[in-house]
């Protein structure tokens, strides 16, 4: 019962402010006071303030938003373990048997056509001399020739 007053008191008082503005001539924002003004008027004749009184005060009701919140932390952590994992147990068990002995990360170059670098084509790699500031950019340097940059 006062839930539906201090509603109503609250529409009323946004009715009158919207009132106020529009005699200022600034139409549009009284038209978005009193739209937002109408609503809690709205909750209650239609009957969801009350339905929200009765549900803050149900302990089965929050027993129920428990559960939904337990049910949800389930499912979302067995998602994410999926998606750690790489898929259902059926697709797991098809990598495993398709699964090849690594191979070495020198072995493998991208296609790059006929002027493919090779690890025996790769400059060799300068010794580091310590207190230079050039030297700080050449690993730098070395990855990017790595990658053909």
């Amino acid at each position: 019962m006062i839930a539906e007053t201090v509603c109503s008191a609250v529409a009323a008082a946004g009715l009158g402010i919207a009132a106020v503005t529009a005699y200022r001539k600034r139409f549009l924002a009284a038209t978005r006071i009193a739209a937002y003004s109408l609503l809690p008027l709205g909750l209650v004749m239609t009957g969801v303030v009350e339905w929200i009184a009765d549900t803050a005060f149900s302990p089965t009701a929050w027993a129920g938003f428990v559960v939904l919140g337990v049910s949800w932390v389930l499912f979302s952590t067995t998602r994410a373990v999926e998606r750690r994992r790489g898929g259902t147990r059926k697709e797991r068990k098809a990598a495993r048997g398709t699964q090849q002995e690594a191979v070495a990360p020198a072995a493998s170059a991208p296609s790059l056509g006929p002027a493919v670098r090779t690890p025996a084509t790769r400059p060799a790699d300068k010794p580091r001399a310590t207190g230079s500031t050039a030297d700080d950019f050449s690993d730098i340097e070395a990855i990017l020739k790595k990658h053909g940059i």
